[in-house]
């Protein structure tokens, strides 16, 4: 049995996540996979879960304890081994059965965790039944009397694969320029995903770091951190490549590089992924979250679609969007939804559409995305303070005299040529800040003047 503090510290808004072998250890997940089996049953769940796990040295004893503590309550379990995150998404959609996946996505290696999902790879958070997860598991493991569950396995990859090129035409992907595409896995999951489906495109594959290595050897799996694409950047520059692809962990987060060595901003890749949605079906509704340059709602009314503004975090993104019937979304962490994946993100899909645009023009990556960079942002600024929300607090107090006030995630300012974003981490005491406006000298000086209040 565990205490309310103790599951307060690791069940977080949108994932379950801490320390292995201190937060994170088998017995932990075996009393979370009673639970979780338990609500299914409430919600009146398929009885089967499929479990998919990274390459962590700690995900498959931590992923054996969770079908254990499943099968242990009556349910049963189809484990498909080594996956992405989209691919553990795949599985729950194609197969219509809840599931969970054993990463911790970008965090080092002495961290791990767990993505749960209800059948049609239905998002759980905190709202959607973590926090009901979290009050069973504080009242101990129940007698079942319906006898064990069963465990089969399944090789899932290559459904996967088949149902990501289904998505584009015959010849998108296949045409008759053949690109040059760099691709850094860093130790994660892509080294697993990605050699599958390149070698069914029209590309030159240069791989780096596809070996699987939870222990991270050559950088963090996390490159929503300029330093860990520096080597990217070198063999594209080196290789002389179309384009260069980054990925996390898990594989569900995709940044790009263009040929000059400069990152693609995942605000541009937005825009460019709704335009041609908006192709695919003109006036749908498109999805991007609040710190998404201005840009991307521009882009989106001028090509006839409308933009929804949603507030960070994908079980609100994918919420939304089957409030709405939105078709796309993006998230400027460079998470991007499908509404023909289940809703969910995908990196692999994100990154093939980013190819077929650019396999179908005569233009260079850069050229291609030139008139979707209208903007100058920050990146996200991360600063320690003691209380987060006193902090945003004094910041709001600060601004909403003289300019307009937006409360819908912490707190956005917008002024006459630029805005920013304040808003607490979910998971350590930090204050997020996001600034853009029209020049670089506006927005340091923006983003400096805000800076000085919390620090």
């Amino acid at each position: 049995m565990f205490t309310i503090d103790q599951l307060d510290k690791v069940i977080k808004a949108y994932d379950v996540r801490g320390l292995v072998s201190k937060e994170i250890t088998p017995d932990f997940s075996f009393v979370l996979a009673t639970a979780f089996a338990r609500f299914l049953q409430e919600e009146r769940e398929p009885g089967t879960v499929v479990i998919g796990q990274d390459m962590r040295p700690s995900s498959e004893p931590l992923a054996s304890a969770f079908a254990d503590g499943i099968t242990s309550q009556g349910l049963d379990v189809i484990r498909i081994g080594l996956a992405s995150t989209d691919m553990l998404y795949f599985a729950s959609g194609s197969l219509n059965l809840p599931g969970v996946m054993f990463t911790a996505s970008h965090n080092p290696a002495a961290y791990n965790g767990m993505k749960l999902a209800k059948s049609g790879a239905r998002p759980i958070g905190a709202e959607s039944g973590l926090n009901r997860i979290k009050d069973l598991m504080t009242k101990g493991i129940p007698i079942n009397s319906r006898g064990l569950g069963r465990i089969t396995e399944r090789n899932m990859l290559p459904e996967y694969v088949d149902f990501l090129l289904s998505l584009f035409g015959k010849k998108e992907l296949t045409g008759k320029r053949k690109l040059k595409v760099v691709i850094d896995a860093g130790n994660g999951m892509a080294g697993y995903t990605a050699p599958a489906i390149m070698e069914r495109l029209n590309v030159e594959v240069v791989p780096m770091y596809f070996e699987l290595d939870g222990n991270f050897p050559n950088h963090e799996a996390n490159p929503l951190d300029p330093k860990n694409l520096k080597d990217l950047v070198k063999e594209v520059k080196k290789s002389k490549a179309d384009i260069g692809l980054a990925f996390d962990g898990d594989a569900d987060r995709c940044f790009l590089v263009d040929e000059n060595g400069d990152l693609v901003n995942p605000s541009t890749l937005t825009s460019l992924i709704a335009i041609r949605e908006l192709k695919r079906k003109p006036g749908s509704k498109i999805i991007y979250n609040l710190i998404s340059s201005q840009a991307v709602s521009e882009i989106i009314s001028e090509h006839g679609g409308v933009p929804v503004r949603s507030r960070v975090g994908h079980s609100y993104i994918k919420k939304m969007m089957a409030d709405t019937g939105a078709i796309f979304g993006g998230e400027h962490s460079g998470h991007f939804y499908f509404a023909n994946f289940w809703k969910a993100d995908s990196g692999a899909l994100a990154a093939l559409y980013a190819i077929a645009e650019l396999s179908a023009s005569k233009k260079t990556l850069s050229e291609l995305l030139a008139p979707l960079n209208r903007y100058v942002s920050s990146g996200e600024v991360n600063t320690k303070v003691s209380d987060p929300q006193d902090a945003v607090d004094f910041v709001k107090e600060s601004f909403k005299q003289d300019y307009v006030i937006d409360e819908l995630d912490g707190v956005t300012v917008t002024g006459p040529d630029w805005w920013f974003n304040v808003r607490p981490s979910n998971t350590e005491p930090l204050l997020r800040l996001n600034v853009e406006a029209k020049t670089p000298e506006r927005m340091k000086q923006v983003r400096d003047q805000v800076l000085a209040l919390f620090r």
